[in-house]
């Protein structure tokens, strides 16, 4: 029995090493209401500093050291590392969403790379498509592979289709790598969530408390 867990254990691995590659990004371009654009704008145009919206700086400290140990092998910068979870839970926060789901995005849209691109063009951590910067972008000098611009977009994009889909998850991801309809990304996605990125104890609405990597 140990053999055959280890062995599903490896060959999960390998599938979601796989799925990251044939994965990547390619959201279609739908158009967009005058109202819904110049929502996306603002939102992607705020330039508030990043937080970890925890009561406590304790709590703070725990996810960011939890979260910083599975991310390790991928980026073994700790200071990179670090700015990269900070600015992850504030701009999922920020849209409403959950850290870890947009953690579980990452790794199967880019595997954290922060200058991958898809044969469908999109860029960066999200895999973010250019058009984006077109459409909603308060500048057309946005950079896709800048890590907080990244991730900006990535999470504004995903609430987006969040709201359209009436809040269901499975169909704004498949939104979101424009392969609505088809289960495989949205698992794979629900997958590495559900199995590598969960947090013991759900963080706290957003407060005044605010622990940047920084002060860590």
């Amino acid at each position: 029995m140990r053999l055959s867990r280890a062995y599903a254990a490896v060959l999960a691995c390998m599938l979601s090493i796989a799925a990251s590659a044939v994965h990547a990004g390619a959201q279609l371009y739908e158009p967009l209401s005058t109202s819904v654009k110049a929502a996306l704008t603002k939102a992607v145009s705020d330039r508030a500093v990043p937080y970890l919206a925890f009561d406590t700086e304790t709590e703070a400290r725990s996810w960011l050291t939890l979260m910083s140990v599975r991310l390790a092998k991928r980026i073994p910068d700790r200071v990179a590392r670090e700015e990269l979870l900070v600015t992850v839970h504030y701009e999922a926060k920020r849209a409403g969403l959950d850290p870890q789901l947009v953690l579980g995005l990452i790794q199967v849209e880019s595997a954290f790379r922060k200058y991958a691109v898809s044969t469908a063009g999109a860029r960066g951590y999200m895999q973010v498509m250019p058009f984006w910067v077109n459409v909603i972008g308060g500048s057309r000098e946005h950079n896709l592979f800048h890590m907080r611009t990244n991730l900006r977009y990535g999470c504004v994009i995903l609430r987006h289709y969040l709201d359209i889909e009436k809040g269901d998850v499975f169909r704004a991801l498949g939104r979101y790598n424009g392969s609505l309809g088809r289960p495989q990304y949205p698992n794979t996605v629900l997958a590495a969530w559900q199995g590598q990125w969960t947090y013991p104890a759900p963080a706290a609405a957003p407060t005044d408390r605010r622990v940047t990597a920084a002060s860590m």
